[in-house]
């Protein structure tokens, strides 16, 4: 199981990477293979300022369906357009191709109270 130590986790799964004020946000490793196979990725929130924790779209696998969470507060200005077409994307390349969305941060500050790659591990006992 892979957990790049340049990115930031949530305790719901999520990572997130920073360049200047834009954030990429998708699932850990381990939260798309708790999944298992992903078979539609739904999100409808491109160009909408959320809080952090809100809910910003919801990816389906075949046995569930598990809602994405913002990881910090923010506008979201893109949304992976390869997942409409291929959501298994986030199975193979969670980090890279299978990113969910870019966001323009609110409060850099709010990175802060996320956890590291080393957090992260302790967290889902790895």
């Amino acid at each position: 199981m892979n957990f790049p130590e340049n990115l930031k986790y949530t305790k719901e799964h999520e990572w997130i990477s920073v360049e200047g004020d834009i954030a990429t946000v998708g699932i850990t490793d381990f939260a798309q293979g708790e999944l298992g196979d992903i078979v539609f990725v739904e999100i409808e929130t491109k160009g909408q300022t959320l809080a952090k924790d809100s809910t910003f779209g919801t990816v389906e696998a075949v046995k569930t369906v598990s809602d994405l969470f913002m990881p910090v507060s923010g506008t979201i200005t893109e949304v992976n357009p390869a997942l409409e077409s291929s959501p298994e994307t986030v199975n193979q390349d969670p980090y890279s191709a299978g990113w969910m969305v870019k966001i323009q941060l609110n409060n850099a500050a709010e990175l802060n109270d996320l956890l590291d790659a080393a957090a992260y591990k302790a967290l889902i006992g790895h």
